[in-house]
């Protein structure tokens, strides 16, 4: 779950519209777009208020969430059970998804919104690790740009993510295997935001890491190559400022969240 344009050669770049910082008080009057990626670093609590604050600016007749597959997402319906019957009915504690109650109140900010799932199951995660995406991806996986392999300077550069992302403990062969899981990944999210539009018309909002909703090669690109009449808007969420203007429309900074070292679980 450690998330660090697709296609340069075959697309132009998806660059973002504007790479404005915002306050937390802009989240309460966002442009409209047909899908909204709101980005977070997931054990963030912090990130996760700001997501409910933009769900009520936004009122999405759908919502997607990376945490969810989709068979989970689609018995959800409205009453939602309470809080800790619906963490026992997604099976939370078992996913190694930071503390659900963080994320309780994404499910409850809108009234009558659609729940879609975009995770990605762990079998389908390894099989992408041995396989083509082409042929580990459910859905039309050239319409999302999973049939052509990436122009070299991003392969490298994805691949130098993943390794940062992973304290450089991974052996080098393996991290081709990670971007790939990573593309899948972010096909997948792009997927479920468009057959949520296609379903409700949209908005739609998705919640996600904010490495997957990066305008350049994350979700939104795949997306853009999918359907590239839908309008987006992708917001990023930090812990610390970014050294260049990062590839969202929209991002902004907050207080780290107190964590042990993550790197010490690979020592």
């Amino acid at each position: 779950m450690i998330v660090r344009a697709l296609l340069a050669m075959a697309v132009p770049m998806v660059t973002p519209a504007f790479a404005t910082q915002i306050d937390v008080s802009d989240l309460d009057r966002l442009p409209d777009a047909d899908i909204v990626f709101l980005g977070e670093v997931h054990d963030n609590a912090q990130h996760h208020i700001h997501q409910e604050r933009a769900l009520v600016s936004i009122v999405p007749a759908a919502i997607v969430f990376e945490m969810l597959t989709d068979a989970q997402a689609q018995v959800l319906s409205h009453p939602l059970p309470p809080r800790d019957d619906l963490r026992q009915q997604l099976d939370w504690d078992a996913s190694g998804w930071p503390d659900f109650e963080m994320y309780y109140p994404l499910f409850t900010a809108v009234p009558d919104m659609q729940f879609f799932g975009a995770a990605l199951p762990r079998a389908e995660a390894r099989a992408a690790m041995a396989q083509p995406l082409a042929e580990v991806f459910a859905g039309d996986a050239a319409l999302f740009g999973l049939d052509i392999a990436l122009p070299r300077e991003e392969q490298e550069a994805r691949e130098s993510l993943q390794a940062s992302a992973h304290c450089d403990a991974l052996p080098a062969e393996m991290l081709p295997a990670m971007v790939d899981i990573q593309r899948l990944r972010d096909a997948m999210l792009a997927e479920a935001a468009l057959r949520a539009y296609t379903t409700t018309g949209g908005p739609v909002a998705v919640i996600t890491g904010t490495g997957h909703a990066r305008r350049d090669w994350g979700a939104p690109a795949a997306l853009a190559l999918a359907a590239p009449e839908l309008s987006q808007l992708s917001i990023g969420q930090f812990e610390t400022p970014p050294t260049e203007p990062p590839p969202f429309d929209l991002w902004l900074v907050t207080d780290p969240q107190p964590r042990p070292d993550p790197c010490d679980a690979f020592r």
